[in-house]
């Protein structure tokens, strides 16, 4: 298991590399003058001069890559163009927004998708069979920025004043501030140390830090305003893990060991949970790994119509404005993300089915 892990993180580095050419030269692909973005279309020749050498791209791409990468392999992401700030400490702020709601999203998958295909697929061609798959259909085609609109006009416009009425845009409340929670407990940072930056990024997963810090006026009014976002990003994601799992579930209903569970007198119960769920999960955590991908591409759109300051709104904000190092330095983090969680899919196998060697 071991060598496997080392040998998979090795592979992954020249996956990372592949990503962070094509990321590099597509990025400066992009028509328009950075200068122009930045400093606006009356900008004078001297400035753009200026502006161009201050921030390097007067030199070759290739020699503009190589000092990216010398800096980036010393955990340096460059400085945004657009903000004159670090890379880094953007994507420090950003990030908890984007994993914040890409884990409710995957949550919303997980738990109403699964379900559904066990459903679907014990209870095949009847009328929960049919429905499950016709909402599958038309989950996994309606498009993400279209469900979002049609979420923020329907719970925000038409519930408005009712019960039912959920914010359509920002993390938190005007007013509602959470105190991170290091500083309820006390804990001893020294400002600017990696303790303190580590601690702060963690504070900023709203629910997280109301949840062990027990502030539930911050919880509920940080879960009011994820439910949208995320309800918007699960539903492609959620149908297909309901297809997938029904598929994968018929395939195993119908297997020998199957129909000897159920003449040794088990409940159907039992046999479908405990021994048929185990092996069919299988290719539906594979699926749901790359859905991972899905999700963090679907997030530029959803942060976007939601108003959530997260990576995919801050990528978009960067393409528009040519901000060459921070669509670089996301889109290398996200990459890395996306490798993490595929290595966990792959060991996760292992767990499953013991009778899988990874090495």
């Amino acid at each position: 298991m071991i060598q496997y892990t080392i040998r998979r993180i090795l592979l992954a580095i020249p996956v990372i590399f592949a990503i962070l050419v094509v990321t590099f030269t597509l990025a400066r692909a992009i028509p328009g003058d950075p200068c122009k973005a930045i400093l606006g279309e009356k900008a004078t020749a001297e400035a753009c001069d200026r502006f161009t050498k201050d921030f390097g791209l007067d030199k070759p791409v290739y020699e503009q890559f190589i000092i990216y990468v010398t800096k980036m392999l010393q955990g340096d992401l460059g400085k945004s163009i657009r903000f004159g700030r670090p890379v880094l400490t953007i994507l420090l702020e950003r990030l908890p927004t984007t994993i914040e709601l890409g884990l409710a999203a995957m949550f919303i998958a997980a738990i109403v998708g699964i379900p559904a295909g066990i459903l679907s697929a014990v209870r095949r061609n009847s009328i929960i069979d049919v429905t499950t798959m016709i909402g599958a259909n038309i989950g996994v085609s309606l498009p993400v920025f279209f469900l979002g609109l049609l979420l923020i006009y329907l719970f925000a416009v038409v519930l408005k004043d009712t019960p039912f009425s959920l914010p359509p845009s920002g993390r938190l409340s005007p007013g509602v501030s959470p105190v991170p929670f290091y500083e309820v407990y006390n804990l001893t940072v020294v400002e600017g140390s990696v303790r303190q930056q580590f601690f702060s990024f963690l504070a900023k997963h709203y629910v997280f830090n109301s949840l062990i810090t027990f502030d539930w006026k911050v919880l509920n009014d940080a879960l009011r305003h994820l439910i949208l976002p995320a309800v918007a990003l699960s539903t492609i994601p959620l149908s297909i893990l309901a297809r997938m799992t029904r598929s994968s579930m018929l395939e195993v209903l119908g297997l020998d060991y199957m129909r000897t569970a159920r003449a040794k007198g088990l409940t159907e119960r039992t046999v479908v949970l405990r021994h048929g769920l185990r092996n069919a999960l299988l290719p539906v955590i594979t699926v749901a790994g790359l859905q991972l991908a899905a999700i963090l591409g679907g997030a530029v759109l959803t942060e976007t119509i939601f108003g959530l300051a997260g990576v995919g709104l801050s990528v978009y904000e960067a393409i528009t404005s040519r901000d060459f190092p921070i669509i670089q330095g996301f889109v290398i983090v996200i990459a890395l993300i996306y490798v993490t969680f595929n290595l966990l899919v792959d060991l996760s196998y292992a767990v499953l089915d013991p009778r899988i060697r990874l090495d």
